[in-house]
């Protein structure tokens, strides 16, 4: 049995969108984009979406829109990359706060600690594995602080904390549709969505070469090509209509996983409870035998990722810049030395599901015996 990661949908319905919008619509910021950032931003329960090339994008023009510019941004170390690169995109500085073992996600706490006056400009908490952070807290502390409040939601398309879909409890919230994301657009793609007209005004000028609304040839800012073409947009907006199903797929395979591991020894991802409802973007196991296990579920046909093996902090360029040596974030460092993504799409079959899961058993119990 062969059995990847993760699987993107492409159909007829996706393919019948994009060859219409080829025909029909202008290449680049069609009907299409605004169609799909107007049902997007409505999906979130935000009143304005402002496509872009990526979900990098959308987080670093929302924190120029924000003014970040010379100041700090607090994040978690525990993410892909790009979320740190966007501060430094944006002309600000990446700070971190290390993340909570039971969410994964920034530890409130700490990053109320982390936060220096007069010179902290934002709080970028990450929805990681689409998974939300603790969102009431990390609220509290930009609003006491009088600082800004942007959602990495580029894993959690869906997510809900306390009855709202992640994205639009902060000042702005930005979404990825990179191929392996709960939805795609074909491509690389992103979205900006906030409920303040005056952003929503920023990053769309930003992500259009600085161009004033409604003016072909007069530029008011310094901006980026950071487009969405229509394209993608089109094959967004079909995606965007399965996506709850798809996210309940998720949910109903997570269950069938946390089932069937409940008795294995792995640390099993955070589940659903009170007022977080997370969309499995990742089902991500934790061992101290984590390489061993990769490589046993690889022999079997099951693909595995490690998301990821450092977390931002340590990567080469980040230890270059800032002076980082290891041991200044350790629940992030821990994290990336035991995480372990086991196969997780709304297409896999319940016999996978038990495969993957007794492939683990047999792991685990071969781990028993030798000790």
């Amino acid at each position: 049995m062969n059995i990847p990661l993760a699987a993107p949908v492409f159909d007829e319905e996706m393919k019948s969108a994009a060859v219409y919008a080829l025909q029909n619509d202008r290449f680049v910021m069609g009907e299409s984009v605004q169609e799909f950032e107007e049902e997007f931003a409505r999906f979130c329960g935000a009143r304005f979406g402002v496509a872009t090339s990526s979900g990098t994008s959308a987080l670093a023009l929302s924190l120029i829109a924000l003014d970040i510019k010379g100041g700090e941004v607090l994040t978690s170390p525990a993410s892909f990359v790009a979320t740190a690169n966007a501060v430094l995109h944006a002309g600000g500085t990446p700070k971190f706060a290390d993340i909570s073992m039971l969410t994964y996600t920034v530890d409130p706490e700490r990053l109320k600690a982390a936060v220096k006056k007069q010179r902290t400009k934002a709080l970028l908490p990450v929805h990681l594995y689409g998974h939300p952070a603790c969102m009431d807290e990390i609220h509290d502390v930009a609003s006491e602080n009088g600082i800004a409040l942007v959602e990495d939601a580029c894993q959690a398309h869906g997510a809900v904390y306390n009855g709202m879909k992640v994205g639009a409890i902060g000042d702005v919230g930005c979404f990825s549709f990179y191929p392996s994301k709960n939805m795609t657009v074909g491509g690389d793609g992103g979205i900006a969505v906030t409920n303040d007209e005056s952003i929503a005004e920023v990053v769309g000028s930003l992500r259009d070469s600085g161009r004033a609304k409604g003016s072909k040839y007069r530029h008011v800012k310094i901006g980026f090509t950071a487009r969405m073409n229509s394209v993608q947009a089109a094959v967004g907006r079909v995606q965007l209509k399965r996506l709850d199903d798809w996210n309940n797929r998720r949910r109903t395979i997570a269950s069938q996983y946390d089932k069937l591991l409940s008795d294995v020894k792995v640390i099993l991802p955070p589940r659903e409870h009170g007022e977080t409802k997370p969309v499995y973007h990742m089902y991500v196991i934790r061992s101290s035998r984590r390489d061993d296990l990769k490589e046993w579920l690889e022999a079997k046909g099951i693909e595995c990722g490690i998301h990821y093996p450092a977390p931002i902090h340590l990567q080469p360029i980040y230890c270059e810049m800032f002076g980082y040596k290891g041991g200044e974030y350790p629940n992030a460092e821990l994290l990336s030395k035991e995480a372990l993504s086991i196969p997780m799409f709304p297409g896999l079959t319940e016999e996978q599901v038990e495969f993957v899961a007794n492939s683990i058993r047999e792991f685990s119990f071969q781990e028993k015996e030798r000790s």
